[in-house]
């Protein structure tokens, strides 16, 4: 489906001279520091952003810098169009809102009453409130590709692949509602419903929306081709600034290409600013929590939380160097948004950093601990070596070299650590990363990180008998039936395997228990089946318990299905 031609440019032109002639109440000095804050991480002759800062419906502070397109030569400006990729999600919650308002849905219908082909094994309802907070267990199809080898950005697929591919899904990631966690297969399922009830492609209804909401530069993209300009191209810096193409077709989890005069304009909605055709209870409740529903930091495609005392609505979004924060401080009527086409920014902290500013608040002051509260018992490295785990398997590795304590985490260099007092070390190059290492109520030795930008999180070592235990077992083929892949287990020493995934390259896997193997972003638990047979659950950050069946006999290649029979 084409895009809405652009025309309405000519449209924005009074909505931009009324944000030229804004007159700002902030001080020059605090005006300086957001300029400061805001183009922190744009040099000249870079790509860069777009922010501004909205109180009570008036556009308070706006600053954008640095080129859209290096082709032409483009600078970034107030009608610069970005991917706000899940930033998106909050407009794919309001089309649902208003098809409920027409009474062609309810949150409490089963998402299979729409999609009847979907998790015919699964008894309890999927419910379209499941969806809307990411209490569905349906797993995300980003990781679903990414296990079957797919670089999912160099593909064009589209949203019927994604309903193909769950289709095919047997098992959910948990029971409906007992658990919040995000996965973006629940929005683009949403969308597919929006088009389901209304007749139209998903981008057609809610390029009427975004007309009636008065931000005509904004559009679900679901053919690349067909994207307008002006866009700000996305680019990485890999000792120049690369840029890629993109050729994606997935839309209402993201891919919503917007501009900072539309946003703006849709704050100045959702302050009671402006009065559009949609329903301003409408407007209200997309604001809210999602009724009857036990989630409580996640609603109509926005988060809820509280940043330094403040009660906030925030979202973030990023795909590729594309990259989106919007922060709403709803008793303060004010709201805080970045967009950026550069992989340097991050404008989840920039937007905080002028959040900071505005609200005056206190930047030396945490809201967590960023070291521990004191001092404990004497440890010797020698007693820390081993691996560490998150109750989600998230691995610290520890082991001695040359003398010296090292920490090892998958996809990160290894670092050199030392002793800052009894039982707690630091990373050498940098202090503020520090561990500590105490025994626990079971007497299991455990190690808590702290730092600056994340709240301490603690992993407890793994310890396991290992007497008599079969190493070679595990060697073999086995296949996940619902995305057709291979994964082929060899043993090299020890508790060492080499494991390919989908035919890809070789990745080294580690087994920390005798039921649990780590590799890469994987972890791997090891069922004993009734029959005897080894059977393996695949966990990853939004997929879990994806059932591996082990192969009799050898499997030839990823492509030729063949099995030989010994």
């Amino acid at each position: 489906m084409k895009s809405v031609p652009f025309i309405s440019y000519f449209i924005l032109l009074p909505l931009q001279v009324l944000f030229a002639q804004t007159v700002t109440p902030l001080s020059p000095v605090l005006l300086q520091k957001l300029d400061s804050v805001a183009t922190q991480d744009v040099p000249s002759d870079a790509p860069g952003i777009a922010t501004a800062i909205i109180q009570n419906g008036e556009v308070v502070y706006q600053k954008w810098a640095g080129i859209a397109d290096f082709a032409d030569s483009s600078l970034i400006t107030a009608d610069t169009r970005f991917n706000i990729a899940s930033n998106g999600k909050q407009f794919t919650a309001l089309a649902i809102l208003t098809l409920m308002d027409a009474g062609k849905l309810k949150l409490s219908d089963d998402i299979r009453t729409f999609f009847p082909k979907l998790f015919p094994r699964i008894k309890e309802k999927i419910s379209i409130r499941h969806l809307l907070t990411h209490s569905s267990g349906i797993r995300d199809v980003y990781d679903l590709w990414s296990l079957q080898g797919f670089t999912w950005w160099k593909q064009s697929f589209n949203n019927n692949d994604v309903l193909a591919l769950l289709t095919k899904q047997e098992e959910l990631n948990f029971a409906p509602g007992s658990k919040y966690l995000y996965s973006n297969s629940n929005y683009i399922l949403l969308a597919l419903l929006v088009e389901k009830l209304s007749g139209q492609s998903f981008t057609t209804y809610t390029n009427n929306l975004f007309r009636m909401l008065g931000m005509y530069a904004t559009s679900f993209e679901d053919n690349y081709n067909n994207i307008r300009g002006p866009v700000a191209r996305a680019y990485f810096n890999f000792n120049t600034w690369t840029t890629y193409n993109w050729i994606w077709n997935v839309c209402g989890d993201g891919n919503l290409f917007s501009t900072l005069n539309d946003q703006l304009q849709w704050e100045r909605i959702v302050q009671g600013k402006v009065v559009t055709p949609v329903s301003t209870a409408t407007i209200q409740k997309s604001q809210q929590l999602v009724e009857q529903s036990a989630v409580t930091n996640y609603g109509y495609g926005l988060e809820f939380g509280n940043y330094k005392g403040l009660a906030y609505t925030f979202h973030e979004g990023a795909t590729g160097a594309w990259k989106a924060t919007v922060l709403r401080f709803p008793e303060k009527k004010v709201a805080m948004i970045t967009l950026t086409n550069t992989g340097k920014s991050i404008p989840a902290m920039q937007t905080r950093q002028m959040a900071d500013l505005f609200f005056k608040l206190n930047t030396e002051t945490q809201s967590w601990l960023t070291a521990p509260a004191r001092a404990g018992s004497y440890v010797d490295e020698k007693e820390l070596t081993g691996i560490y785990l998150t109750g989600n398997d998230f691995a610290f590795e520890f082991e001695i070299r040359n003398g010296k304590l090292y920490l090892k985490r998958n996809g990160r260099n290894d670092i050199e650590l030392e002793r800052e007092s009894h039982n707690v070390f630091h990373q050498k190059n940098d202090p503020a990363f520090k561990q500590e290492f105490v025994k626990n109520a079971k007497g299991e030795m455990q190690v808590t990180a702290y730092y600056t930008t994340h709240a301490p999180y603690t992993l407890v070592r793994a310890t396991a008998n290992w007497n008599r235990f079969n190493y070679a077992a595990l060697n073999g083929t086995y296949r996940n039936n619902e995305t057709n892949t291979l994964l082929e287990i060899t043993g090299t020493s020890g508790r060492n395997y080499a494991v390919v995934l989908a035919g890809k390259d070789s990745s080294t896997a580690v087994l920390v228990t005798p039921d649990k193997l780590l590799m890469n972003n994987y972890s791997i638990n090891l069922v004993k089946t009734g029959t005897g047979n080894i059977e393996l659950h695949l966990n990853s950050d939004r997929i879990k318990l994806v059932k591996f069946v082990k192969l009799r006999g050898r499997y030839i290649s990823q492509d030729t299905p063949t099995i030989l029979r010994r």
